[in-house]
C-alpha cells in the first residue's frame, strides 16, 4: 500500500504519496508547477529547469525531486518567479521562435509560459541560430531552430523495439536535435501526430496539415497553461 505524506508548498499543507515526484503530487492537489521536459509517467531528465523550486532552503527541480515527509516547498516566491521568466527567456533567444508565422502557436507551451510570466523583451541578446530544416520525413518537418532539447521527443517516440526515431547530434553550442531517417520513412500517421503533440514547441510540425486549428479553438486561446491544474480543486 501506497504510504501518504504530508508537505507543504508555499506554506500550505498537503498530502501525497511518498516517492512521487514533487510536480505531480503539487498537481493533484491542484498547485501548477511549470514544466517544459517533463511528462508524467515518463523517467524525468530536469533537463529545462522550468519546474526550479527551494525545497527545504536548497534548489532543486520538482521534476526529478521525490516527495518525502515534512518537505517545505517554496514555488511562488519572488525569486523562484523570476528564475523561470529569465528561463523562458533564455529559450526564446536562444532559438528562433517567430509565433505569429508558427503552426504551434496558440499549443505552445513555450509560448504559454512568455504569457504566463509577462515575458516583454528578453534580457539576453538573441544569439540568431540557424540549423537545417529537415524534412526527410514522409510524415514530419523537424524544424531544429524551434528545438528547445527537451529530450520529450528521444525518450517518448520510440518503434517496437524501442529504438528512438530521435536523438541529439554534436555536443555543447552545436548540439542539435536529429531524426533517424530509415526509421522515419515508416513513421504511422498516429505516431506522426504523437510527435508533434509532445513536443512543447513547434519543432516536429505534421507534413500537410498546416494551421489545423482556427484561433478560438487553440489549448491556449481561452484558458492560460497552468489554469487545467490550479482549478482542479476548486
Amino acid at each position: 500500500m501506497s504510504e501518504k505524506v504530508k508537505f507543504t508548498i508555499d506554506g500550505k499543507e498537503f498530502e501525497g504519496t511518498k516517492g512521487q515526484f514533487i510536480v505531480d503530487a503539487a498537481a493533484e492537489n491542484g498547485v501548477y508547477i511549470p514544466v517544459l521536459c517533463h511528462w508524467k509517467d515518463v523517467t524525468p531528465s530536469g533537463s529545462c529547469r522550468i519546474c526550479s523550486v527551494k525545497v527545504n532552503g536548497r534548489f532543486m527541480t520538482a521534476c526529478t525531486t521525490p516527495l518525502e515527509d515534512g518537505m517545505e516547498v517554496e514555488s511562488e516566491t519572488e525569486e523562484i518567479q523570476d528564475i523561470r521568466k529569465a528561463i523562458v527567456e533564455m529559450l526564446f533567444v536562444e532559438g528562433n521562435h517567430f509565433c505569429p508565422a508558427c503552426e504551434k502557436s496558440g499549443d505552445c507551451d513555450l509560448q504559454g509560459l512568455g504569457y504566463r510570466y509577462q515575458m516583454m523583451v528578453p534580457r539576453f541578446p538573441y544569439a540568431f541560430e540557424r540549423r537545417e530544416l529537415d524534412a526527410a520525413s514522409p510524415k514530419i518537418f523537424l524544424e531544429k531552430n524551434r528545438c528547445i532539447f527537451c529530450k520529450r521527443c528521444i525518450r517518448m517516440i520510440k518503434d517496437e523495439q524501442g529504438k528512438s526515431y530521435f536523438a541529439f547530434k554534436y555536443r555543447g553550442k552545436d548540439l542539435e536535435i536529429s531524426m533517424d531517417k530509415e526509421l522515419a520513412k515508416n513513421m504511422s500517421e498516429e505516431l506522426a501526430q504523437e510527435a508533434m503533440d509532445i513536443c512543447p514547441v513547434g519543432a516536429i510540425l505534421r507534413k500537410e496539415v498546416g494551421f489545423a486549428k482556427p484561433i478560438g479553438t487553440r489549448k491556449y486561446d481561452k484558458m492560460p497553461i497552468g489554469s487545467d491544474v490550479e482549478s482542479s480543486q476548486k
